[in-house]
This record gives C-alpha cells, sequence and structure tokens, in this order.
C-alpha cells in the first residue's frame, strides 16, 4: 500500500462513484431464502454472491446490516441461493421488495437441510454457514455448499442498474 493511501492524503470514494464503478461489473442475480424459527420461508433478492473454494465447496454472500430479515441469517445455520434465469425478473423484482410477506403465493419446497427453494430456477444451492464476517455495513455469510441441482438455461444478469440478458 502506498504512502498515500495509508496517511489519508486521497478523497474518500463517494456512495455515487463506488456505486457507478461496480455497476460496471456484471453479476448474477440470486434469491437467499432462510427459515424463521416457525418454519415459515424468508428470502431477498441477492447479487452479491460468489463462489469462494472449490475444495472444499464454499460460496459467499453479502447482505447489508439494513436488511430487515438479516438477523434470520445470523441465527440460520443453512441458507439455500436460487440463482434466476432469464425470465425471472419478476422474482428479483419481488424479493427485491422492502414490504410484505415476499413468498405469498410463491411455490416452494423445502430441500434437504430444509430452506427454502425456488422451482424451475437454473440452480437451487443448499448452503451451510462456516462463518460470518463484518465488514464495513455488511455481513459477509461464507458457506460450504451442501446440496446443488442446476439445470441448462440463460442467466438473469444485472449490470449498471438494469436487467440484461447474455449476447452471443
Amino acid at each position: 500500500m502506498s504512502s498515500e493511501h495509508s496517511s489519508g492524503l486521497l478523497a474518500p470514494v463517494t456512495s455515487e462513484e463506488f456505486r457507478r464503478a461496480c455497476g460496471r461489473f456484471p453479476t448474477g442475480v440470486t434469491i437467499a431464502s432462510v427459515l424463521d424459527s416457525d418454519g415459515s420461508p424468508h428470502g431477498l433478492t441477492v447479487s452479491s454472491f460468489s463462489s469462494v473454494s472449490l475444495h472444499p465447496p464454499l460460496v459467499s454472500i453479502c447482505l447489508g446490516h439494513g436488511v430487515k430479515i438479516i438477523d434470520l441469517f445470523r441465527a440460520s445455520r443453512y441458507f439455500g441461493l436460487n440463482i434466476l434465469s432469464v425470465d425471472q425478473e419478476y422474482l428479483s423484482e419481488r424479493f427485491a421488495r422492502h414490504d410484505g410477506d415476499r413468498f405469498f403465493e410463491i411455490p416452494w419446497r423445502r430441500g434437504k437441510t430444509g430452506v427454502p427453494l425456488l422451482p424451475s430456477v437454473l440452480a437451487n444451492i443448499e448452503c451451510e454457514v462456516e462463518q460470518r464476517v463484518t465488514a464495513g455495513d455488511h455481513d459477509i455469510f461464507v458457506a460450504k455448499m451442501v446440496g446443488a441441482e442446476a439445470v441448462d438455461g440463460e442467466p438473469l444478469i444485472h449490470f449498471t442498474g438494469r436487467y440484461r440478458a447474455l449476447a452471443e
């Protein structure tokens, strides 16, 4: 790290600059899902998903501290990831809402760990939390993949604030 960075001579990056720069990185779109203590499903749209390690099979998601259901993820040993296909923008929009029951009239099934999994997505992944790290205004959940099902299809992509499809 240069002395200029460590001494604070550079102006901090603004939220707008951060979002504009990071928005230039295309991401897939997932629904992260978890059960509450009563067994009711909860979920939210997450684009901050990444593979971490092949051996063991680890993935990560990042959830903002302002997320209403973050405590459900913090308290749960397992969570699900549902990777959306290009025709499932409606699911992304629904699970990005900040109010209401996102699972209302949405079909789902319990995975082998009990987590809510959505049908007809590109992939269902069941995760067991290995580590949770607080970083800035987010928690990073690192989890071992304990179950996975995948089908062929085109992913839903988010880029520069809009949904996109892959181009050949």
